[in-house]
């Protein structure tokens, strides 16, 4: 395949793919820049769209960019470029965290004399052998491309239907690949992790300043279409669950219409525990591509998916969604999985608010 030359449309197609990715309220914490002329891309969070109050450290805000990465270093392997990864690379400026280097799959470039990044505090970003250039096999990067607009967020009742051990056992390998571990609970810590969203959704609702704050990525009526490049529109909402304990946010709250629509949940939803050995900024990104690597696996294999954070959001509820019986270390996200629904499309900001052309 021939690989496009990598200018500033080029970069700006591998954006736009990177901004298809979740994020805690669909806040799209992220920031691109990229100097024309270089084989650069850097990945800066946006402190505008921080949530302080549930996500004091910023924790939720590197894994969703850790999400925008992982895109875009699927979106530059099916160009037919290997995307060199540098997390944190420059000690002094926290608000850099990764850049990407793009080369010809031979490790080389039209501008050969443009060097990778130097590390900083934190070491590189690992790239499992093989996996980063295009003709990476099954499960490369390259191959999950077309996963990438399909995958969205579904609040909707998902089938009974059982995950097959076999595709269980390729999502917790994707989640390896990128240096974290999943992991499906087990009947009585699957209850315990139910106990505990529905815990953290009680304090949530009953916080005025945590309530504001979720407000404000609230879109209804007339917000959807005129603020319609961020945020979680009603449409997205799903239905109330009834007679249940689903794993889903509540974003309608107790504002939501008498005339909602209602609907039963799975009476024992697939859960699956996204975890790190340590709990600093490097792992939240790793964290954040792991769970994108499992989220567009699963999409190309059939499978509907949404993110539960709740009960990630208080520290004290934090430490207990951890199985004591695993090995992982600290729970980064909890991810449902199942068949049903896709979900709708939410919106996206154009990518001229997100990339830097300079």
């Amino acid at each position: 395949m021939p690989v496009r030359p990598l200018d500033t449309t080029l970069v700006t197609d591998l954006v736009r793919e990177a901004t298809a990715a979740p994020s805690m309220h669909n806040a799209q914490p992220w920031r691109f820049r990229h100097r024309p002329g270089s084989r650069t891309v850097e990945l800066r969070r946006d402190p505008e769209r921080a949530m302080p109050l549930a996500d004091p450290e910023h924790r939720a805000l590197h894994i969703g960019c850790g999400a925008a990465l992982f895109n875009l270093r699927v979106a530059a392997a099916g160009e037919g470029l290997r995307p060199g990864v540098r997390l944190l690379p420059d000690p002094s400026d926290p608000g850099l965290l990764a850049s990407v280097h793009l080369t010809g799959t031979d490790g080389t470039g039209p501008d050969e004399r443009d060097s990778p990044p130097v590390d900083g505090g934190e070491e590189p970003s690992a790239e499992p052998p093989g996996a980063e250039g295009p003709g990476a096999g099954p499960g490369g990067l390259a191959e999950l491309r077309p996963a990438i607009p399909l995958r969205h967020t579904s609040r909707s009742p998902f089938t009974d239907r059982r995950i097959p051990e076999d595709l269980r056992n390729r999502l917790a390998e994707a989640a390896r690949a990128e240096g974290a571990d999943l992991a499906f609970p087990g009947t009585w810590h699957l209850r315990s992790v139910l106990s505990l969203v529905q815990d953290a959704e009680g304090r949530s609702g009953t916080d005025p300043g945590l309530r504001a704050e979720l407000e404000r990525w609230i879109r209804t009526g007339a917000d959807v279409s005129a603020r319609a490049g961020d945020g979680v529109p009603d449409y997205a909402f799903g239905p109330r669950p009834y007679g249940g304990r689903a794993a889903v946010r509540d974003f309608a709250g107790r504002d939501a219409p008498p005339d909602r629509e209602k609907a039963v949940f799975e009476t024992s939803p697939q859960l699956a525990l996204l975890g790190t050995a340590e709990d600093r900024p490097a792992d939240w990104l790793r964290a954040g591509q792991a769970m994108e690597r499992v989220l567009l696996l699963a999409t190309r294999e059939g499978l509907a998916s949404s993110l539960t954070s709740q009960a990630l959001e208080w520290p004290d509820l934090r430490w207990l969604v951890r199985d004591p019986q695993t090995s992982m270390g600290v729970v980064q996200m909890v991810i449902r999985l199942g068949y049903g629904p896709a979900g709708p499309r939410t919106p996206r900001r154009p990518v001229e608010e997100v990339l830097d052309l300079a």
